[in-house]
């Protein structure tokens, strides 16, 4: 099975079709095997200035691939009306336009995990933390220290892992923080950092510019954190529950 993973488009319908491009070239499906499902860790919007393009994209996405698709604590600030910052005047506008659209309908009843072969996925931590707003799961980042903040609650890793094993499951795969992280629980030995080094995919899946890939062997317990796909250089993920490998557009 071929998971393809996504998060933080935030509003960048361009680096969107970026990344389904890529995807989408044969080329893709003949290194990393054919597609069985795409996951959108979830913050769909606010910062960007093409909300609409980007739920647009979205919505095409699903009736080509199975799409199982998260809430992010961006999409949830705007759904409710929670003032967060990060978006000029331009973006603020075109979300404004959204208010009224069909295309809300994609986050209608919206889930804020995901669980597929051992692997759990949510946009920000795995925490069971009760009803305030900023300790909800999309709300929840990794952190040295655990504790509330003004910009969520941080969770350790040997808190997400203990999770994790109390659940039955192996890893956990979030987004939320905009840069690709791996961290490894080998029994016995405890928590150690994976170091990610980006090489050029061979042969070349684009036919203009890199695609580059960090790969980590899944051996052991880990918690795999996904990179933004927005800007200019789009990042996202594959997987086979094997090995994963974080994938950066350049």
């Amino acid at each position: 099975m071929v998971v393809v993973i996504f998060s933080d488009v935030h509003a960048d319908a361009g680096a969107l079709a970026t990344m389904r491009t890529c995807i989408m070239n044969p080329r893709f499906a003949e290194r990393f095997g054919k597609i069985d499902l795409l996951v959108n860790l979830g913050d769909l919007l606010h910062r960007g200035d093409r909300p609409k393009e980007t739920l647009e994209a979205i919505r095409d996405l699903s009736t080509s691939y199975r799409l199982a698709s998260l809430l992010g604590n961006h999409d949830h600030a705007f759904l409710t009306g929670l003032a967060v910052s990060g978006s000029d005047t331009t973006s603020l506008y075109r979300h404004e336009q959204l208010r009224n659209s069909p295309l809300l309908s994609l986050f209608d009843g919206m889930p804020v995990e995901y669980v597929e072969n051992g692997m759990l996925f949510v946009h920000g931590g795995p925490m069971e933390l009760g009803t305030s707003t900023l300790r909800q799961k999309f709300w929840q980042r990794l952190g040295r220290e655990p504790g509330d903040t003004y910009a969520g609650y941080y969770y350790t890793p040997e808190m997400a892992f203990a999770v994790l094993k109390e659940r039955n499951l192996r890893f956990l795969c979030c987004g939320h923080q905009h840069t690709s992280l791996c961290c490894r629980n080998p029994e016995g030995i405890g928590v150690r950092p994976c170091r990610l080094d980006y090489v050029p995919v061979t042969p070349p899946v684009r036919d203009a510019g890199g695609l580059y890939e960090a790969r980590v062997l899944l051996d052991s317990p880990a918690i795999l954190r996904v990179g933004a796909c927005h800007g200019d250089t789009p990042e996202f993920a594959c997987t086979d529950f094997k090995t994963f490998s974080f994938l950066r557009i350049a």
